[in-house]
């Protein structure tokens, strides 16, 4: 694996929100890329401006990334070039918006397509790899890039390691080439399934944890919760087919770390504010982003029940969102489970 790479890829990342916006910027320096977006207004002011001023401001574009609302002009750009180069697609949309974009990508010839987006599609249960095998089948090699990355440091050029998961290997190596460098190692893994799953439950988990530090639980309640949080992940993973080993690396362990303890997750906000007696539309419409572990704690709660799989944050932290309980009772439901092997 290499540090620096020399051939340049057409990419086009397909959603100009925070996270999109920041990969665009990332690999804009080594690649010609453009960011598109369908709001043409809002897509005017970020190329008048030179940067995203809603959902990634203070981040100045680089010269290497141009910004369009040209669906088919963005898609059109990763086909083969005339030295039979082929680009990269970026889906850059919530779990919610894939099936649309998906769909939009009928009958074009795309050489690949990999997506950012973390968590299960609400009214199917399904993962992203699984709706994108709805879509569109398995004729196009695809995948995803996660790992533990705030958007506003990956900006800024500060490390960050993330991993590819796909069941092409020349998928998996030809991500590693075009992203992999300067400050942003990507690794490698066939295991997509225990990937998605770790980015997707980790998000309630940092909902439990924003609500257990928003109450003042102290440290050592925040770390048991992120403890048996990678449990609790660990169990409807392996129980979807995805490997033990998988949820001790980055996509498991790490996001789930991070996203718990970092001042930039928005789903540890989500927990803060409910911990601050906050309605939850206000709380998310005063983080003006996604907060997946939303709609994923409803999923999650539903596909978990349906395979028998026991989840206690999980549920304590869907009682709260959706059944009316307070912030108090989920710390009262979590201590009052039976004691048990730590390994069950």
């Amino acid at each position: 694996m290499q540090d620096q790479n020399t051939t340049r890829r057409r990419i086009s990342v397909l959603g100009a929100g925070a996270w999109g916006t920041a990969v665009a910027i990332a690999v804009a320096a080594r690649h010609d890329v453009l960011l598109w977006g369908r709001n043409t207004a809002a897509m005017d002011e970020i190329a008048s401006a030179g940067e995203n001023t809603h959902y990634l401001p203070g981040y100045p574009f680089p010269d290497g990334l141009q910004v369009c609302t040209d669906f088919d002009a963005a898609v059109a750009h990763t086909f083969r070039d005339a030295d039979g180069d082929e680009g990269l697609l970026i889906a850059a949309c919530p779990v919610a918006g894939l099936r649309p974009l998906l769909e939009s990508l009928k009958g074009r010839p795309i050489p690949n397509l990999i997506w950012l987006c973390k968590g299960f599609e609400y009214d199917t249960g399904l993962l992203p790899h699984q709706i994108f095998r709805d879509v569109l089948g398995t004729g196009i090699a695809s995948g995803a890039l996660s790992g533990p990355s705030f958007a506003q440091e990956v900006a800024r050029g500060l490390p960050c390691a993330l991993t590819i998961a796909s069941t092409s290997a020349a998928l998996r190596d030809g991500v590693v080439a075009a992203v992999h460098g300067g400050t942003m190692r990507v690794y490698s893994s066939d295991d997509l399934v225990g990937v998605e799953v770790g980015g997707a439950v980790k998000n309630v988990m940092a909902i439990a944890t924003g609500v257990a530090d928003g109450l003042g639980l102290g440290l050592n309640a925040r770390a048991a919760l992120i403890t048996r949080g990678l449990a609790e992940v660990t169990r409807l993973g392996t129980t979807l087919g995805g490997n033990i080993e998988t949820f001790m690396g980055l996509t498991g362990m790490g996001d789930l770390i991070l996203t718990c303890t970092g001042d930039l997750s928005r789903n540890r906000r989500v927990g803060l504010g409910l911990a601050q007696g906050k309605a939850l539309d206000t709380i998310v419409t005063e983080l003006g982003h996604v907060a997946e572990g939303v709609p994923c704690a409803k999923a999650v709660r539903e596909l978990a029940a349906r395979l028998g799989v026991e989840m206690p944050i999980t549920n304590a932290v869907a009682a709260v969102l959706f059944d009316g309980e307070r912030p108090q009772d989920m710390v009262t439901r979590m201590l009052a489970r039976d004691p048990r092997d730590e390994t069950t």
